[in-house]
């Protein structure tokens, strides 16, 4: 990247383009919320399970961003680590209304940070506690303390109540992913100059 290239990034005239994984457990809502992120007209009116994964693209004010949804079900999860080393960003999805298999959420989340390609990165990792609009639900705080969230302590994350459906809490996590995107950006492009 050159100068100028860099300086219209610092001043943002460009858009910088951010990979971010998608991963949760099998239907905690990844796709609908990936759907609802992108254009109106651009999102699909059928959801159906992802199998493997899929790649999203769509746009912020400020960044676009390339979005690996990545199945949850138990057979694709070892999948997940061949994305880690190109991921700048982690959504990761929990069905709030399941307290079941929160248990298998906190320990795949476990893996995940503690995996070599993300263990000593300062990788943002967004936490979705979705499904709040169902009665069994147990709210964003008592999501992160069941996934001991509070002991991640060198990751930027944040956790944000949702109805994937409805597109509740959504934007909320996306500001936040593009705030913390925008200053790893310029801390990086800051050290290059």
């Amino acid at each position: 990247m050159g100068l100028l290239d860099r300086l219209s990034v610092l001043l943002g005239l460009k858009k910088k383009e951010v990979h971010v994984l998608c991963l949760g457990l099998d239907n905690s809502g990844k796709t609908t919320i990936i759907n609802k992120l992108k254009p109106s007209n651009a999102q699909s009116q059928n959801i159906l399970p992802t199998i493997g994964f899929s790649i999203e693209k769509f746009k912020s004010s400020s960044l676009s961003f390339t979005v690996f949804d990545m199945s949850g079900q138990g057979r694709y999860r070892n999948l997940w680590e061949h994305y880690y080393k190109e991921g700048q960003a982690i959504i990761f999805v929990v069905d709030s209304s399941d307290r079941l298999r929160m248990v298998v959420a906190k320990e795949e989340l476990d893996t995940l940070l503690n995996h070599p390609d993300i263990k000593h990165r300062r990788i943002p990792i967004l936490f979705f506690a979705n499904k709040m609009d169902l009665r069994d639900a147990v709210t964003s705080v008592k999501v992160s303390q069941l996934l001991c969230l509070e002991n991640i302590k060198d990751k930027p994350w944040h956790i944000c109540a949702s109805d994937a459906i409805k597109g509740e809490g959504l934007q909320e996590g996306v500001d936040w992913l593009q705030g913390t995107s925008q200053n790893t950006v310029l801390k990086r492009l800051l050290k290059k100059i």
